[in-house]
């Protein structure tokens, strides 16, 4: 069954391999383990590392959407770029990435929301406004705030809803997550997140958050990264020296998430963000799931879904057509 992976930090390698003198990325590196996961396609995200001082983080990020425009041009066989409804109603092209273009933190943006224009004409149709970080938008689940989004924050998602952009409060604090769903006119996405219940760490949602994503009639992409699913070394925001291995999430425990956000608030609202760290290093390949390693093996959850006696129609949703649904909802 093909897959839409609702949070892929993709363009983060390809500007990382750019550097390094490589061309064709996707191609070369990742388009294999993706068909081999019938993964059809995402929201592929430009990322930049909050290392980077205010001053070099624009640069950084014009670097970026640089070498993802270069790799989109170059690569006109392989991607599908979703920029409106109509894309969606096109028969998706066999042997292409359908993808929707997205932004993981909008830190390099500062209080100059033009960039919103900016990356929309370029084809962005989705971002968070913060990383784990507090920025001039807003806080992010890094941080023990009170503080939500900013004035300007709040002048950002409305400016997003009037564009066709749409507002994914993965990362957010508990505080700007509620900002968000207060102010959003649109359905909203938690790309990237799973039931704090389950698994208790900020980067995670409270019940009442996902029946408020719910009922904005957005959707929940549960993610594989293994701290985020039980409880381990890497739950810890800070870095681990040696962390514990031995100890790791399976692939039925990320299904756990499925089904409990499915039971408290139906299957509309739940699909597959599966966050694979492959795309950002080598050092974290370890840290997504037993048996969902990386992409290739993405069908490894549809039959762990078959097995929990879900119907197929059921199965469409979480693995795509929720997604889909919100993009076109949100898209102009």
């Amino acid at each position: 069954m093909k897959i839409f992976d609702g949070h892929m930090d993709i363009w983060c390698d390809v500007s990382k391999k750019r550097k390094e003198g490589c061309e064709n990325i996707v191609k070369n590196f990742h388009l294999e383990r993706l068909k081999k996961g019938e993964v059809f396609g995402g929201v592929f995200a430009a990322w930049l590392d909050n290392k980077y001082s205010d001053e070099d983080s624009e640069k950084e990020f014009i670097y970026m959407l640089n070498s993802v425009s270069h790799e989109i041009n170059s690569n006109p066989e392989i991607f599908n770029v979703i920029k409106s409804r109509k894309d969606l109603e096109k028969e998706f092209s066999e042997g292409k990435l359908t993808i929707l273009m997205g932004v993981e933190g909008l830190r390099a943006v500062g209080n100059n929301l033009d960039w919103l224009d900016t990356l929309y004409n370029l084809g962005y149709r989705l971002a968070t406004l913060t990383w784990n970080e507090k920025n001039i938008l807003g806080t992010g689940a890094g941080e023990n705030s009170c503080e939500g989004l900013t004035e300007i924050g709040k002048k950002a998602v409305r400016k997003m809803n009037e564009i066709g952009m749409i507002v994914d409060v993965s990362h957010a604090n508990e505080k700007t997550f509620w900002d968000i769903a207060e102010i959003s006119a649109k359905p909203f996405i938690a790309s990237h997140s799973n039931a704090r219940a389950l698994c208790d760490v900020p980067r995670n949602l409270t019940d009442e958050q996902i029946k408020a994503v719910a009922q904005s009639g957005g959707v929940i992409g549960v993610n594989g990264y293994i701290g985020f699913i039980k409880k381990c070394d890497f739950s810890s925001p800070a870095p681990i020296e040696n962390p514990d291995l031995s100890f790791k999430p399976d692939l039925k425990d990320l299904a756990d998430h499925i089904d409990y956000i499915a039971g408290l608030v139906g299957v509309d609202y739940v699909g597959l963000g599966f966050d694979f760290c492959e795309y950002l290093s080598e050092e974290l390949k370890d840290t997504n799931p037993k048996n969902l390693e990386d992409a290739s093996k993405c069908q490894n959850m549809i039959e762990e879904l078959r097995k929990r006696g879900y119907s197929e129609n059921d199965i469409e949703k979480i693995a795509y057509k929720n997604f889909l649904r919100v993009i076109k909802e949100n898209l102009k």
